[in-house]
């Protein structure tokens, strides 16, 4: 029988693994060169839903602390995404994104007293290689913007997991309604900058509906959740390893829905990627916890700030 850190270990995973499918649905059902209309119709409508579920609102610090979150996690992180995306090979701009755990595990030691240990850089480092054999090409080419904006979203992200795991939760607040303040703050930041951008949304057939209720419902609402939850209950470097499992599970969708193939080396990235974020978890899964207890002992910094509530 799994345990806890391990059953919460396993469940988080899902998001990343989720989120591996994201280029596959924009290519095959979304409009063309709409990039800012797809991340915002994947955030806004989501955290509108999750917020009339939690039918709660941020009261105090929670405001700006929502808003900074919902920036870092969600609006600037997405923006900054497709402006690598558009700028970079995929492959390249996958990689900038690997180096997340390693930015992760900098940010933790000052603001969650994480000790970064040999095992937690050797295993980034690993973790950066084995993405690099998955997804580049001798022909890849770089772009100054481009590297800025995947290493500005590679930073992001790391900030953002490692604040939501330093302020935790209010007393009685759920990750369910955590997402949807984030999510709710990054659509709402991301909507004028699409307007902008991009002007009014075109027609959508049949075919974008049903790519953006996926993206919305299962690849932000449901998987942001399970990323938010898992957050509160393991170390914040441990669930910033499980980012690797997307540009994996990106090649495995590749190989699987659109026919592309995959060599030895990137069956090798993909192992190294793999045994990277296992090593990543060893931390976790070694801690027991019992089955009454779903959250995992709160770091000495984390034990002055005690505001959080755990829930299922």
């Amino acid at each position: 029988m799994l345990s806890v850190s391990t059953r919460t270990v396993v469940l988080t995973a899902l998001a990343p693994l989720a989120w591996g499918s994201t280029y596959f649905v924009t290519s095959e059902y979304l409009p063309a060169e709409r990039p800012l209309l797809a991340a915002t119709l994947r955030a806004l409508p989501a955290g509108l839903v999750l917020l009339a579920v939690g039918r709660r609102l941020p009261q105090g610090v929670w405001w700006w602390r929502a808003a900074l979150l919902g920036a870092l996690n969600i609006g600037v992180f997405f923006a900054l995404l497709f402006v690598a995306a558009y700028r970079l090979p995929g492959g390249v701009a996958a990689v900038l994104g690997a180096v997340q755990p390693l930015l992760a595990a900098g940010l933790a030691v000052p603001l969650l007293g994480e000790r970064a240990g040999r095992r937690a850089v050797t295993a980034g480092l690993a973790g950066v290689f084995g993405v690099a054999l998955v997804v580049l090409r001798a022909t890849a080419e770089l772009d100054t913007i481009g590297v800025l904006a995947g290493l500005g979203g590679a930073a992001c992200m790391a900030a953002g997991t490692v604040l939501t795991k330093r302020w935790g939760r209010p007393e009685g607040v759920g990750p369910l309604v955590l997402t949807g303040w984030q999510l709710t703050a990054g659509g709402l930041l991301l909507l004028p900058v699409a307007l902008l951008a991009e002007g009014a949304p075109p027609a959508l057939t049949g075919a974008n509906l049903l790519g953006y209720g996926y993206l919305a419902v299962l690849n932000t609402a449901l998987a942001y959740w399970l990323w938010f939850r898992g957050i509160g209950r393991l170390p914040a470097t441990s669930v910033a390893f499980l980012g690797l499992l997307s540009p994996v599970s990106a090649a495995v969708i590749g190989w699987v829905a659109l026919g592309q193939s995959l060599t030895v080396i990137q069956l090798l990235g993909m192992a190294i990627a793999l045994g990277s974020t296992v090593l990543g978890q060893k931390r976790a899964t070694a801690r027991k916890s019992g089955e009454g207890e779903p959250e995992l002992p709160l770091t000495a910094p984390e034990r002055d700030r005690q505001s959080t509530s755990a829930t299922a």
